[in-house]
């Protein structure tokens, strides 16, 4: 079982350097850090993560996870850099192949591409996202930055992006690209992984509903022509899920072999200490 740390990187937080670097000396097997780029002052969405559905204060400093994982990366060696997750509704599809491109090509292929859609209505507008139709615009991108990933002259033509031939480099280590992994639970999620994604990144899901997500996505692959095996999946913890080794035990029967743990703490002292808690618990 490959066990991940995920930070909520922000300016308040510990340097994501030195955290990736004791995750990985601790024998963590993957880093990862959020995405919010900006937090709207006026809004009516709620935040899913709370029961009243009250925004928290952290979502507005949260850093640019790009430039989190590149520090990291730098301070690390084999420890795998992933985003939980990248909103690409809110960023350009060129530009983004490109800075993934280039942490993956300098961090030797370590890179895990997990995106989602956004649930903040008025961020994704004020970014530039079409929010009632954030998953097509999705797709729309992801489709062509796999152009820009895999070709030396690359075009794409689509409902929300299209440009001519370009030419875009470096192109990413890991080979065709990085996995891109999906998040979310929707009812939809599974047949877009099976059409264009690599894996699920299954988010406060519980142990029996990763199973069921499972079998519903190797059904769905094996009708779209894909091999199931050929798609991962990565257990993304929420606060005080899978800390304890029964949990982990659990995940495993279930045939789950990566999952990712939500460090409560952020500040200097006291997440180095965490992450040796959790070694002390989980780590085998």
């Amino acid at each position: 079982m490959k066990i991940g740390v995920f930070l909520l990187a922000s300016e308040q937080s510990a340097d994501p350097a030195m955290v990736a670097k004791r995750a990985e000396e601790l024998g963590f097997g993957s880093f990862w850090v959020p995405e919010h780029p900006i937090l709207p002052v006026h809004c009516s969405s709620r935040y899913p993560g709370s029961p009243d559905g009250s925004i928290p204060a952290a979502v507005g400093i949260i850093a640019d996870p790009f430039v989190a994982l590149a520090r990291a990366s730098a301070a690390t060696s084999t420890i795998q850099l992933g985003t939980g997750v990248c909103l690409v509704p809110e960023r350009n599809p060129l530009l983004l192949a490109k800075e993934i491109a280039t942490l993956d090509y300098y961090s030797g292929g370590r890179f895990l591409f997990g995106i989602g859609a956004g649930w903040l209505k008025e961020e994704t507008e004020i970014m530039g996202g079409d929010f009632a139709h954030r998953w097509t615009q999705t797709r729309d991108a992801i489709l062509a930055m796999k152009q820009l990933w895999t070709k030396d002259e690359s075009e794409y033509h689509g409902p929300y992006y299209n440009f001519p031939a370009v030419r875009s480099f470096p192109k990413p280590a890991a080979k065709p690209h990085p996995p891109v992994l999906l998040g979310g639970s929707s009812k939809y999620v599974f047949k877009r992984i099976a059409e264009w994604g690599d894996g699920w990144l299954p988010t406060g899901v519980s142990v029996e509903g990763i199973q069921r997500g499972r079998a519903t996505l190797n059904e769905l692959a094996e009708k779209a022509g894909r091999d199931p095996r050929s798609l991962n999946i990565i257990a993304f913890g929420q606060p005080g899920q899978f800390t304890n080794l029964q949990e982990i035990q659990a995940l495993e029967k279930a045939g789950i072999s990566h999952t990712t743990i939500w460090l409560r703490r952020t500040k200097r002292d006291d997440v180095i200490a965490e992450l040796e808690e959790l070694a002390h618990l989980v780590l085998r």
